[in-house]
């Protein structure tokens, strides 16, 4: 069974690298393509000690999805069964990996996995959600606190306890566990977006063809930085390509994410529990 990563870096931190290729080893992962978009490869030396990774070094800053198309080219010539799309502040414990692919292996239907992911506290991090509205993603940020927790009770599955296996529509990019054949059908990442809607449209995508499953039978950490609340220059990144997403997809009109999520939140109970209050 050949299982390839990709991480895409910009400036990243050596011993955050690090401590994410250190789960990746212990899970036999093997090859690490570090896709640098880096203006230096400052991370090569270090890249090229490490015996399971394949240093890539960009010379541009293509974007996140274009960064680890990079890979999956790479992962598809080899015939690699299973490609992971990882973030370099990810990391796990021993079997994680293993799990996962015998999960894999059991459901062939299952073009795509995502874990129980939870910051580094312990709290759950809600990876797996809804297809978004406009207001879900660009009009949040200016809308009222309040009006905004009612938004994600719903759209973030708040309702839910997250404690079985789920096939959804869109999962949150930081662990991305694909069977590498699915992409002949599907396709690669969307390069026209730079950065942030590229998991949801690569998700849904998958979705239509596959099961893209949540599954809880392992947990990884995720040091999520959220760094477009923290950067006026990435905030204008996040909405510009909120932006092209919405104009692929549709604004008010998407036929496809008025089903799949009607179709969730009944499975889910949501609307009985609306009712019941």
């Amino acid at each position: 069974m050949n299982i390839a990563a990709s991480i895409v870096t910009y400036n990243t931190d050596v011993d955050e690298l690090s401590h994410c290729l250190q789960s990746l080893a212990a899970g036999g992962v093997s090859p690490v393509y570090v896709c640098d978009n880096s203006p230096t490869d400052r991370l090569r030396k270090f890249c090229l000690s490490q015996s399971n990774v394949e240093y890539i070094f960009n010379n541009a800053n293509l974007g996140y999805g274009a960064g680890h198309n990079v890979a999956i080219r790479r992962s598809l010539q080899r015939g690699t069964d299973y490609h992971l799309v990882i973030n370099s502040d990810v990391y796990f414990g021993n079997g994680v990996i293993e799990r996962i692919t015998a999960y894999m292996e059991g459901n062939r239907d299952v073009a795509q996995l995502i874990p129980n992911v939870v910051y580094p506290d312990g709290r759950l991090q809600y990876v797996c959600r809804l297809l978004p509205t406009p207001a879900n993603l660009i009009f949040r940020r200016f809308l009222p606190q309040r009006m905004v927790e009612r938004m994600n009770y719903k759209y973030l599955l708040k309702f839910w306890n997250h404690d079985s296996p789920l096939n959804v529509p869109y999962h949150q990019g930081s662990f991305m566990f694909f069977r590498t054949s699915c992409f002949e059908k599907v396709g690669l990442f969307d390069e026209r977006f730079f950065m942030y809607p590229e998991d949801i449209d690569i998700t849904r995508r998958m979705h239509r063809h596959y099961r893209t499953m949540y599954w809880p039978g392992v947990t990884i950490v995720h040091a999520h930085r959220a760094s477009s609340y923290k950067d006026r220059r990435m905030l204008k990144i996040h909405i510009t390509n909120m932006i092209r997403y919405f104009n692929k997809w549709g604004w008010l009109f998407d036929r496809e994410r008025s089903e799949w999520n009607r179709r969730l939140l009944t499975q889910l109970g949501y609307y009985d529990r609306q009712l019941a209050r």
